[in-house]
C-alpha cells in the first residue's frame, strides 16, 4: 500500500495528504462540538421547549423522540457523522427549517464582512510596515507600540468604542442595524485594526530581515532605487509568511464575526451561531463548526498552493 502511494505523482500525493488532514480536522472539531453541547449543564429539551413554556413529561418525551435525543449518545454521534458525510446538515430544532437553507441565507453577510476586514487589515499593515521599516529607532518603537496596542484590543470592545465615538457622538457613520457600504465600515474596522497590528509586525520584520540579504545588496549596487527595490524584491519576499498568516487569520475571522455581528446587529452566521448556542440547537452549531473547519482547511491549502507562485525557489521541490 505504501509503495503504491509512493508511486503516485507528487501532486496527487499532496492532494491526498491534504484531503486526509482536512477530513481529520473537520472530524475533530465536529466531535469536540458534539461532546461540548451534550456534556454542558442542562437539558437540550429545555432549550427546544423554551425557558417560559410549560411542558408535560409526555410532551417532553415526544420532543426528545422527534429530535433523536432519546437515543444513546453513541448512536446520536454516529447519526450526526453519517448525516454530515451524506451532505445533509440536518434540521434546526429551534427554527424548524433545514440548516442548509438557514446558513445559505446568512453566509453572504459574514463573507462580506470577513473579506472586507481582511483586505482593510492587509492594506493598513502594508502601509504601516513600508513607511516605518528601516527608519530610526524612535519611529520603529512608536510603530511597534501602536501595533501592540492594536493587537491587544478585543474586537468586541473596539466595536463598542467605534460605535459610541463615530456613530452616537460624532454621527459620522450609521449605528447598529445599518446596511449597505456605510453600515459595513464600523464592523470592518473593529475586526481589521487588531489584525493590521499583527500583520504589520510580521511584514516589518521580514522587510528589515531581507534588507541586508545578498540579493538586496546586489540590486543596490546596480543602482536600483529604494522604492523599486521595495516593490520588486523585499516586499515580495515578505509576502510568503504574510500569505500564510493571512490564510489563518481569514479563517479565524469567522469566529471573530460572532461578537461583532451581534454588537452591530448585522445579519450573518455570527448571530445564527450565538442564537443556536443559547438554545443548544445542535444541528445548527455542528453545521457552523463544520463549515468553519472546511473554510480553514481550504484556505490553508490555497495558501500552500500559492507559495510557489510567490517564491520560485519552492517550485524546485514540487508539491511533495
Amino acid at each position: 500500500m505504501r509503495a503504491a502511494v509512493a508511486g503516485l505523482p507528487a501532486w496527487t500525493r499532496y492532494v491526498a495528504r491534504r484531503t486526509v488532514a482536512g477530513l481529520a480536522v473537520v472530524w475533530g472539531t465536529v466531535t469536540v462540538t458534539f461532546l461540548a453541547v451534550h456534556l454542558a449543564p442542562g437539558d437540550i429539551v429545555d432549550g427546544l421547549v423554551g425557558p417560559d413554556a410549560a411542558a408535560t413529561p409526555a410532551l417532553r418525551r415526544q420532543i426528545a423522540t422527534e429530535a433523536g435525543l432519546d437515543q444513546p449518545l453513541v448512536v446520536q454521534y454516529a447519526n450526526e457523522l453519517k448525516q454530515l458525510a451524506s451532505g445533509d446538515l440536518g434540521w434546526s430544532y429551534q427554527l424548524s427549517q433545514p440548516v442548509g437553507r438557514l446558513l445559505s441565507s446568512q453566509v453572504w453577510p459574514t463573507v462580506q464582512l470577513a473579506v472586507s476586514a481582511l483586505v482593510t487589515a492587509l492594506v493598513l499593515a502594508v502601509l504601516a510596515a513600508t513607511l516605518t521599516a528601516g527608519r530610526g529607532r524612535a519611529v520603529r518603537t512608536a510603530a511597534a507600540l501602536a501595533e501592540l496596542v492594536a493587537v491587544s484590543l478585543p474586537s468586541f470592545w473596539l466595536g463598542l468604542v467605534l460605535l459610541t465615538a463615530l456613530s452616537y457622538k460624532l454621527h459620522l457613520l450609521p449605528s447598529i442595524g445599518a446596511t449597505g457600504p456605510a453600515g459595513l465600515v464600523l464592523p470592518t474596522l473593529a475586526l481589521a485594526l487588531p489584525l493590521a497590528g499583527l500583520l504589520a509586525q510580521v511584514i516589518r520584520h521580514e522587510l528589515e530581515t531581507n534588507d541586508n540579504k545578498p540579493f538586496v545588496l546586489t540590486a543596490r549596487a546596480r543602482g536600483l532605487g529604494e522604492r523599486a527595490l521595495l516593490l520588486r524584491h523585499t516586499l515580495r519576499h515578505a509576502l510568503l509568511p504574510l500569505t500564510t498568516l493571512a490564510g489563518f487569520v481569514f479563517g479565524s475571522l469567522f469566529g471573530g464575526a460572532v461578537l461583532v455581528e451581534n454588537i452591530f446587529t448585522r445579519p450573518g452566521l455570527g448571530r445564527v451561531l450565538a442564537s443556536a448556542v443559547g438554545s443548544r440547537d445542535l444541528p445548527v452549531v455542528t453545521a457552523l463548526v463544520a463549515l468553519s473547519s472546511v473554510v480553514f482547511v481550504v484556505l490553508n491549502t490555497v495558501v500552500d498552493a500559492v507559495h510557489p507562485l510567490i517564491d520560485p525557489r519552492l517550485r524546485e521541490g514540487g508539491a511533495a
